[in-house]
Formats: structure tokens, C-alpha cells, sequence
């Protein structure tokens, strides 16, 4: 499923779904954005801001319903995709090797994997065979700012033909 099988390039594909990349600004955090290392490179954990606000706050299965926080899931990987389209150059460079989900989520709750599918769909979507990945789904007992989904990846480049 790469873009030349798709015929368009992954910003587009990305723009059909109903996303844009939010704009990178970087501030004057005590860590960056992502860092090099070794073939490629980490990805700081993204939350779900849009237009610098939480579009919800709260615990999965108690103040978060799943619907939301799979849409949360996604806006969180936009924001990773945006970091790491900015280290890269674009979205095209780009491959994702693995995806780390936090779900501030209740002890029962065990579906935090149906809140990462959500994730992985956007990446598969929008880079392809370059969004396969691998993944872990983690439950927590809270998250930064009361966020009910945070997303790190790690991920490396892939030359500009493919």
C-alpha cells in the first residue's frame, strides 16, 4: 500500500481523511520535539492538542467515552506526524517503526488496544506500507494535563523514490 499505489502523496491522502498537520512551534520545553539517534529517531509523547487545547480531559471508561478517545488516538498521532514530518522534510520520508499509546484509562478497562487501532488506521492510511508498525497499548493511571491519550513513536527515513 505505497503512495505510488495510491496515486496520491501521503499529505493528500492525509488532507481526504478530514487532517491537516497542526504547525510546529518550538518552544522552550526542558526536551525537544524528537531526537536523533542511531538509523532514526524518537518522537516525543504527543497529546491530542488541537489548536493548543485538549478537546477532552478525563479517564477512559469513566469521563471518556471510546468514540472520543479513538479520535483522540488519531489527533495525537497527527501531532507525531507532524513532528516527525518536520525532522524529515515531509511526510513521504517518513516511516514509522514503532508506536508507543498511553490510555489514561479505569483498572478494568481493557480495550486500550481498540484506542490504538485507531492510531495505527491513520498511519496505514496516510503513509502506507512506510505507516506499518510496531506497537504497544499501554493502560495508565493518568496522563500530562489530564489528557486521556498520549502517542511516541520511533521512526526513520526511507529514500525520496520509496
Amino acid at each position: 500500500m505505497t503512495s505510488q499505489a495510491h496515486g496520491a502523496t501521503a499529505l493528500t491522502r492525509l488532507h481526504r481523511l478530514g487532517y491537516t498537520l497542526p504547525p510546529q512551534n518550538p518552544g522552550k520545553e526542558k526536551y525537544a520535539p524528537c531526537q536523533w539517534g542511531g538509523a532514526g529517531f524518537h518522537v516525543s509523547g504527543q497529546l491530542p492538542y488541537v489548536d493548543g487545547k485538549l478537546p477532552a480531559q478525563g479517564i477512559l471508561g469513566r469521563d471518556v467515552g471510546m468514540e472520543q478517545a479513538e479520535e483522540l488516538a488519531r489527533l495525537a498521532a497527527l501531532n507525531a506526524l507532524a513532528v516527525a514530518a518536520s525532522a524529515v522534510g515531509d511526510l513521504e520520508r517518513l516511516r514509522v517503526v514503532q508506536m508507543m499509546v498511553f490510555v489514561a484509562s479505569t483498572p478494568e478497562f481493557g480495550e486500550q488496544w481498540k484506542v490504538a487501532d485507531a492510531a495505527s488506521a491513520l498511519l496505514l492510511d496516510v503513509l502506507g506500507d512506510n505507516g506499518q508498525h510496531a506497537r504497544t497499548a499501554i493502560g495508565v493511571a493518568g496522563l500530562p494535563s489530564n489528557s486521556p491519550v498520549e502517542i511516541q513513536m520511533v521512526c526513520t527515513t526511507v529514500p525520496a523514490d520509496g
